[in-house]
């Protein structure tokens, strides 16, 4: 019997204004931009790619076309060592520009989170599993939990 294993490779979000989402992006993902054309870009993080391009990629699609700024459906989940921190980071980088829609909240299945919206208005979640319950139930899932830096260097 022969399977079909299906991975998610990568999520793009259409934009109209490319440099700005690719600097959102980065700063949030810490990824190095990967310029494949002039309006395609890979952030490649350990578990996915992250895309941006403007839609003049997409222009070949013409019934009922991927719209900038348009997302109202779908929230990007990054799992993170530690949100808070990340969250200070990211609001030192970008200042006025970050939107944040949740500050970090503790949620009833254990994580931290704190809900963003992208320049373009779509939601990011950052999350931390923090209680014993939240942790296994990430280690049971892919992208596995990030080995925090205190853990790493005494191995």
């Amino acid at each position: 019997m022969t399977t079909n294993t299906v991975q998610l490779a990568s999520v793009r979000v259409i934009t109209d204004d490319l440099p700005r989402l690719v600097r959102f992006y980065e700063v949030l993902t810490g990824a190095t931009p990967q310029y494949l054309t002039d309006d395609f870009v890979e952030l490649v993080t350990p578990s996915a790619t992250f895309a941006l391009s403007a839609p003049e990629r997409v222009a070949f699609i013409t019934d009922n076309p991927p719209r900038a700024a348009a997302n109202r459906t779908a929230i990007v989940e990054f799992v993170v060592e530690d949100v808070e921190a990340l969250l200070a980071r990211v609001k030192t980088e970008l200042g006025d520009d970050l939107d944040i829609v949740q500050p970090p909240t503790m949620m009833p299945w254990g994580n931290m989170s704190v809900l963003l919206r992208d320049p373009e208005g779509s939601l990011v979640n950052l999350y931390t599993p923090v209680t014993s319950q939240a942790r296994q139930l990430q280690q049971n899932r892919t992208p596995k939990m990030p080995t925090p830096a205190t853990e790493a260097t005494r191995s």
